[in-house]
């Protein structure tokens, strides 16, 4: 038997990441297809913590941001958009590795987990410090000025969380690159 030239996608046999699958109840297991499991891992506590992150990030930036965009300027559009690209593909690919543990392991492994995760580590914590410099150089003047300004305070959670989401990215992006070079 020949391939003919086309590839071969082989899966590991062995070890599972995420044990049997489904949800025990009862002496038996329910919804076998999911698996909750893998969020026990700490690739999955990482990507749940990067989605969540950038969940309230983005909601940060649009319930008490938005009104002020034109002062802080292209940061917060900067941000808003890394926030929200990130968020999107972090619950996405969260949502499919908790349905398919044969999705995980073909993902995980692949080209996309690592240069996504770089990237997203790069846009973070370049648009966490664009974020802080125009927050004290435009918000804070404000912000001593005017009584009730609350943006500032949110700017600040929202950028000291833009770098904590960096880097869980940047340490997501070292996880699939040692999967991706199999010494995971």
């Amino acid at each position: 038997m020949t391939n003919k030239g086309r590839p071969i996608v082989r899966l590991a046999n062995g070890g599972s990441d995420h044990g049997v699958g489904g949800i025990g109840c009862c002496y038996m297991r329910c919804c076998t297809c999911i698996h909750i499991d893998f969020l026990k891992t700490l690739p999955g506590a990482i990507k749940l913590v990067e989605a969540v992150l950038s969940g309230l990030i983005q909601s940060l930036l649009i319930n008490n941001g938005l009104r002020y965009s034109a002062t802080i300027g292209s940061a917060f559009e900067g941000a808003l958009t890394t926030s929200s690209a990130c968020f999107l593909t972090s619950a996405v690919l969260l949502v499919c590795y908790i349905v398919s543990e044969k999705t995980y392991r073909l993902i995980k492994a692949s080209l996309f987990e690592m240069m996504f995760n770089t990237l997203a580590c790069f846009l973070y914590l370049s648009s966490a410090s664009y974020l802080a410099f125009s927050t004290k150089m435009f918000l804070l003047p404000q912000y001593y000025i005017t009584p009730g300004f609350d943006v500032y305070p949110a700017m600040i959670a929202a950028y000291m969380m833009s770098g904590v989401v960096g880097v869980l990215h940047g340490v997501d992006a070292y996880f699939s690159y040692r999967q991706y070079r199999g010494s995971y």
